[in-house]
């Protein structure tokens, strides 16, 4: 089999060099950059599995590239930052980021993210149904092809992507209890640690958007255990 090749954008020499080493150790073809322009050139440079990015760049920062990235391409991508503070995770979260590393990092948890991500990310291209089609709840519809949710009045209702791919993974198990930490990991979304509150803070605005109509939203929480959409979903 081919070795998943990785983008490591790094602007700190030791780091880089010793985080590539460790990726190429375990199995993993690496290309690594400093900056903006030199990500966009290893990107040229061939196939992409995952990316590495770090927050801090000089010129055009990790979040910019991110946003960036997001708007041409689906990779996965991790953020590493000296920044760890559960503000920064939700933004990365909410960029579309699958996973985020704060500095200082060991090697084995470096490798177990990485696998953990890109195993997730396999997963989920595999099932082409949960990209085609439309789903209904409660009148609410879920345009899977062009990512959109419309209220019961027709009007669309702005979502990031990862509450978009929250609201996916509900409905994929409406009606069925989800472990918080299995919600995660269905949509995308696990950043840090057991301890991260990110996925509560992306449940929150969820159910806000869909109470814009006037009526409570679906989603109930089970507590100690996780969150439900509760009410009957149909795909067409």
């Amino acid at each position: 089999m081919t070795a998943p090749n990785i983008i490591l954008v790094e602007d700190d020499p030791p780091l880089r060099t010793l985080t590539a080493r460790a990726l190429q150790e375990n199995g993993y073809a690496v290309r690594v950059a400093a900056t903006a322009p030199e990500m966009w050139r290893a990107f040229e440079q061939g196939p992409v599995d995952l990316v590495l990015l770090d927050i801090m760049l000089p010129g055009t920062s990790g979040i910019d590239l991110c946003r960036e990235l997001r708007r041409i391409s689906d990779v996965p991508i991790i953020f590493i930052s000296a920044k760890g503070s559960e503000t920064d995770r939700v933004i990365g979260l909410e960029l579309g980021a699958d996973d985020y590393l704060a500095k200082p990092f060991g090697t084995r948890e470096l490798v177990a993210r990485v696998r953990a991500v890109l195993r997730r990310h396999t997963v989920e291209r595999a099932p082409a149904d949960r990209e085609k089609g439309e789903l209904e709840f409660n009148r609410w519809t879920v345009n899977l092809p062009r990512r959109e949710l419309m209220s019961p009045t027709g009007a669309a209702v702005e979502l990031t992507g990862a509450e978009f791919d929250l609201l996916v993974s509900l409905c994929d198990n409406a009606q069925r209890v989800i472990a918080r930490e299995r919600l995660i990991e269905l949509s995308r979304t696990r950043l840090g640690d057991s301890s991260d509150r990110s996925i509560d803070v992306l449940i929150s605005r969820l159910r806000r958007k869909l109470s814009s109509t006037g009526n409570p939203a679906p989603i109930i929480t089970v507590r100690g255990v996780g969150y439900m959409l509760n009410a009957p979903v149909e795909r067409r």
